[in-house]
């Protein structure tokens, strides 16, 4: 089509977006009220434009693809993810909602594995469709090879855990020699912090997990179950593969609806954190942030020890790191040395790992100019 349509869509062409959005997820008795809190905030914060879901009329699926006939597959498949962060974050998930996701989606020319994994839970197959999750997610039949970045051999999926590799250990006990305000410096204290074990030693975490450590450090989200939804966001939004969603999509199945049980190799389920007060707001932002950095951004296979002794200020400006908007630090959005930013049981893992290995505990103590 030569008049493809690439501006950014303007207050009508978003209410219209909503009109399909809401039309697509609504339940027989309405939307829910974190739909109600949701869907209002991802678009003010990807857009711009505020809705008004009382003045939200449905349109048909047929109606709906044809009004975004000028749109290119880009364009609708970021509203198809839409349409699916608005309905799991509901439980259980009406039939009625996972077969309008499917129209919707085909009447857009979309194809998105997790509309499958939607459909699965609706159907109450929650173990089909974690299994669904390792096969067509994001990291689905993921060629070992490619996980380079990581500096192991050891691996044998890609959520796996390495706990007896000194050179990969000794890779990561090098960060804390570095000056302070640079990456890697930022991460070796992040971990110190937290009595976090870094790959290699047993106990640690998958070293692609660990991946994302970083970008707590980089992009200035803390660690509570609240800022891994944060982070998550961020990072499936950072990158142009659309297959990058199914990492959202996991972390909501984990911290909001509790529909996967386990997931990334470590963590657990743990209900009700997407509905605390002030996250879809800071869910939002997240998004956007990570939509607006420089590029396409595979923040997993990063090799991060490549930029280790570079300032965290000159990286975040090599991607564009946008700051978090005020609403969002408003509503609770904190760094990894901010109040807030790091729970209990993490500093007291701290002082056990200290007091382990016979060394003075550090008191974490908030710092904001770290973020």
């Amino acid at each position: 089509m030569d008049d493809i349509l690439l501006t950014p869509p303007d207050a009508d062409e978003v209410h219209l977006l909503a009109c399909g959005v809401c039309a697509a997820v609504t339940g027989e008795d309405g939307l829910t009220p974190l739909q109600q809190l949701l869907i209002p905030a991802l678009f003010l914060s990807m857009t711009g434009h505020p809705i008004e879901l009382d003045a939200v009329r449905p349109l048909s699926a047929e109606e709906f693809a044809h009004r975004l006939a000028r749109r290119n597959r880009v364009f609708r498949e970021r509203i198809v993810q839409t349409m699916l962060l608005a309905a799991l974050v509901v439980r259980p998930l009406p039939a009625a909602v996972a077969d309008r996701l499917r129209e919707y989606a085909d009447a857009l020319g979309v194809d998105d594995d997790m509309i499958a994994v939607a459909r699965k839970y609706a159907d109450g197959a929650v173990d089909l469709a974690a299994v669904d999750f390792a096969r067509n997610g994001y990291l689905g039949g993921l060629d070992l090879s490619r996980l380079d970045a990581l500096h192991t051999h050891d691996l044998d999926t890609s959520w796996g855990q390495v706990s007896d590799d000194p050179a990969l250990a000794g890779r990561w006990a090098e960060l804390a020699g570095l000056p302070v305000g640079t990456l890697g410096r930022g991460v070796a204290d992040f971990y110190r912090d937290r009595g976090f074990v870094t790959p290699g030693k047993p106990g640690s975490a998958p070293p692609l997990l660990a991946q994302h450590d970083w970008v707590h450090v980089l992009a200035g989200y803390g660690t509570t179950l609240e800022n891994e939804i944060e982070v998550f966001a961020f990072m499936a939004r950072a990158n142009d593969d659309p297959r990058a969603f199914s990492l959202l999509a996991m972390v909501i199945s984990l911290f909001e609806t509790g529909y996967l049980r386990a997931g990334a190799g470590l963590f657990e389920a743990n209900e009700g954190h997407l509905r605390s007060t002030g996250m879809a707001t800071r869910l939002g932002d997240a998004m956007r942030r990570g939509a607006l950095t420089q590029g396409s951004h595979d923040f997993l296979d990063l090799d991060w020890f490549t930029l280790a002794d570079r300032p965290i200020t000159v990286v975040r400006n090599d991607i564009g790191l946008v700051a978090k908007s005020g609403t969002a630090v408003a509503a609770g959005s904190v760094g990894p040395w901010q109040a807030g930013g790091i729970t209990p049981y993490q500093l007291n893992s701290a002082r056990s790992v200290a007091d382990s290995d016979g060394v003075p505990y550090i008191p974490w103590q908030p710092d904001p100019s770290r973020d």
